[in-house]
């Protein structure tokens, strides 16, 4: 893993002194089984309740057809938050698998297989990694209207690190199994 923290943004542990960057994370959230809007909402909930963690915008809701998914498969609400934080990638990581499994996320071998709730890390910082447990940024985020265009609602000059301005990758894609909801809004937690 590589990683360039801010130099100009640092938070001091108060326990320790020990002097931690802080860092923009870019979550995607995503459900397509059970009551999905009070998923995303608890997820929402759930990160903004994380020690170190400061939610800073949460993205309009979109409902998206499922992409790769098995047949019959349900269309996914999809939503993005932008947060602050001091914590490691992959306690990041640890964070958003726990808050999958309070959802009863259920991890199965069938590929995009439906979920009551996926939290995926797309962006941690400018860090890096290739471990199998962790990718940074997210493998196929740049391949995905759902992840890039609420994420451009929110940061309309965000650039997906080795891939480049969100707003380039959108207009490359085809979105027109996107739909944006207007009628659903998460809080902010």
């Amino acid at each position: 893993m590589t990683e360039t923290p801010n130099p100009n943004i640092v938070d001091a542990d108060t326990l320790t002194g020990e002097m931690r960057p802080i860092r923009r994370v870019v979550l995607a959230l995503g459900s397509n089984l059970g009551d999905r809007m009070s998923c995303l909402q608890g997820a929402v909930s759930a990160i903004a309740d994380t020690p170190d963690v400061w939610v800073t915008g949460v993205s309009p809701v979109y409902e998206t057809e499922p992409v790769g998914a098995p047949a019959g498969s349900e269309p996914f609400l999809n939503a993005v938050v932008l947060v602050d934080t001091t914590l490691a990638a992959h306690r990041l990581m640890e964070r958003a698998l726990a808050i999958e499994d309070v959802y009863d996320r259920e991890r199965t071998d069938v590929v995009n297989a439906p979920r009551t709730l996926d939290v995926d890390l797309i962006v941690v910082g400018d860090r890096r990694s290739h471990d199998d447990s962790l990718r940074l940024p997210h493998p196929r985020a740049h391949e995905r209207a759902f992840v890039l265009q609420p994420w451009a609602d929110l940061e309309p000059d965000a650039v997906l690190p080795d891939h480049g301005p969100v707003v380039e990758l959108l207009a490359a894609l085809d979105g027109s199994g996107l739909t944006r909801r207007d009628d659903l809004e998460l809080d902010l937690g």
